[in-house]
C-alpha cells in the first residue's frame, strides 16, 4: 500500500499566528479564550492544561468573562461584541485571521452601501456569527436550495472563508437566476489556504479511491474536505488523531490518500502518517506521478466519515 500526501494540507498562516500569540501569554489564568482558539481538540487540551479560561462558542456568548484579558480567536468576533468587551474593561488579545478580517470588512462595506448581504456559509458557525452580528439586513446561505427571490434591489454576496469555491459559484448563480431584478455584487472572501487545500484534494482524488482526512470534527474546512471526497465517490475516513485509525480500513488497498484541515497540527499529521505506514504503507507525495490503483469508487457508510 502506498501513502500519498496532498500537496497542500495542515495549518494555515492564520492558525499558526494564533498559536504563536497564545504561546507568548505569560499568565494564562488571567486570560479567557473567547471560543476555541482553533477547532482542534489537541490544541484545546493544551490550552486547558496551561490554565487558560474557556468561553463556549454557543450559548452564553453575551456574558462577560471574569478575567481581565480576553483572547479573540482566529475566527474573529463582531465589532459590536468587541466594543462590549472593551466597555467592560477587558483587554483584548486579537488573533483574528487577517483573511477573516477581510471578510468582515467586505460585509460592513456592503452594509454601508445599502446592500442586503447574502453570506455563503454554515449557519451557526462562529465565523458566520461574528460577521452577521454587525449587519442589519442579511441571510446566511448554506447551499443553493436556501436561495430565494429577495425583495431587496441591492444584493451583496460574500463567503465564509472556508467555503468551497465550487459551492460559492453554484450559490451565486442561483442568486442571480432568482433575482434578475436586483443589482448583485459578489466579493470573493474565500481564503487562499482553503482554495489550495481543495485543489490539492482534487488532485489527490485523481490518484486514490480511499482518503484519510485529519482534523477536528467541528472544523468547517476539514468537513468540506470530507464532503468533497464523498462527492467524488471516494471511501473517506475523518479522524482527529492516529488513535482513531483502524487497520481493517486499509486491507486490499494499493494506495491511500492523506490530507488535513487548516487547524491540524504538523505533528498530528505525522503521527497519522506514521501509523498508516506501520500498517503497510510507504510514504509518497502527491507530486509523484507514478500510477496507482483504480478500483471503482464508492461512499463508505457506517464509518468515520458519517460523523463529519
Amino acid at each position: 500500500m502506498r501513502v500519498i500526501r496532498a500537496s497542500a494540507m495542515g495549518v494555515c498562516f492564520g492558525v499558526r499566528d494564533a498559536l504563536k500569540v497564545a504561546d507568548t501569554v505569560a499568565q494564562p489564568v488571567q486570560v479567557t479564550v473567547y471560543g476555541e482558539l482553533v477547532h482542534n481538540p489537541l490544541v484545546q487540551q493544551r490550552m486547558q492544561r496551561r490554565g487558560f479560561q474557556q468561553f463556549g462558542e454557543g450559548e452564553h456568548r453575551d456574558a462577560i468573562p471574569d478575567t481581565p484579558h480576553v483572547l479573540i480567536t482566529a475566527h474573529g468576533i463582531s465589532q459590536r461584541r468587541a466594543a462590549t468587551l472593551r466597555d467592560a474593561g477587558k483587554t483584548l488579545l486579537d488573533t483574528t485571521c487577517p483573511l477573516v478580517k477581510k471578510a468582515h470588512a467586505a460585509a460592513i462595506g456592503l452594509r454601508d452601501q445599502g446592500y442586503h448581504v447574502l453570506l455563503i456559509g454554515r449557519p451557526g458557525h462562529v465565523e458566520v456569527q461574528g460577521i452577521t452580528e454587525d449587519l442589519y439586513s442579511y441571510d446566511v446561505l448554506p447551499d443553493s436550495a436556501a436561495v430565494k427571490t429577495y425583495h431587496h434591489h441591492k444584493l451583496g454576496i460574500i463567503c465564509q472563508t472556508t467555503t468551497p469555491s465550487a459551492r460559492a459559484l453554484e450559490i451565486r448563480a442561483a442568486v442571480e437566476r432568482k433575482n434578475p431584478h436586483a443589482e448583485i455584487k459578489y466579493i470573493d472572501t474565500i481564503c487562499q489556504p482553503t482554495k489550495d487545500r481543495q485543489l490539492a484534494v482534487e488532485d489527490l482524488l485523481n490518484q486514490v479511491n480511499t482518503v484519510v482526512v485529519v482534523g477536528g470534527k467541528n472544523s468547517n474546512n476539514t468537513r468540506q474536505l470530507v464532503h468533497r471526497c464523498q462527492d467524488r465517490g471516494a471511501v473517506v475516513y475523518h479522524v482527529q488523531s492516529a488513535a482513531e485509525l483502524d487497520p481493517q480500513w486499509f486491507e486490499s488497498i494499493e494506495a491511500v490518500g492523506l490530507t488535513a484541515g487548516t487547524s491540524t497540527l504538523p505533528e498530528t499529521i505525522e503521527d497519522v502518517y506514521t501509523a498508516i505506514s506501520s500498517m503497510g504503507g510507504v510514504s509518497r507525495f502527491a507530486t509523484d506521478n507514478s500510477p496507482c490503483n483504480k478500483y471503482p469508487r464508492k461512499i463508505k457508510t457506517g464509518g468515520q466519515a458519517d460523523a463529519a
